[in-house]
């Protein structure tokens, strides 16, 4: 875990806590990740830094791929409409 911590530190400015390394994929995907997946457009996982946005109740509000930055106006948009429900 510490090794992940690093590496994203490192790679990508991360200065926030992260989650162990888990299965987002196959017969061991952890359930978390089966149900943000069924979010439109639903699939597997593309890669690294997929965003999911989760309401105060636990609903999945909406998902942003990869290369989509966090500071995206579509996704700071969407997290202060969440926070404001």
């Amino acid at each position: 875990m510490e090794e992940i911590q690093q590496f994203c530190q490192v790679n990508y400015g991360v200065t926030f806590p992260i989650f162990n390394k888990i299965d987002v994929k196959g017969s061991n995907q952890a359930p978390l990740c089966a149900k943000l997946t069924q979010t439109e457009p639903a699939g597997d996982v593309s890669w690294n830094f997929e965003k999911f946005v989760v309401g105060k109740d636990g609903s999945v509000l909406a998902r942003f791929t990869p290369k989509t930055k966090p500071e995206d106006p579509k996704v700071v948009n969407t997290i202060e409409q969440a926070l404001q429900a």
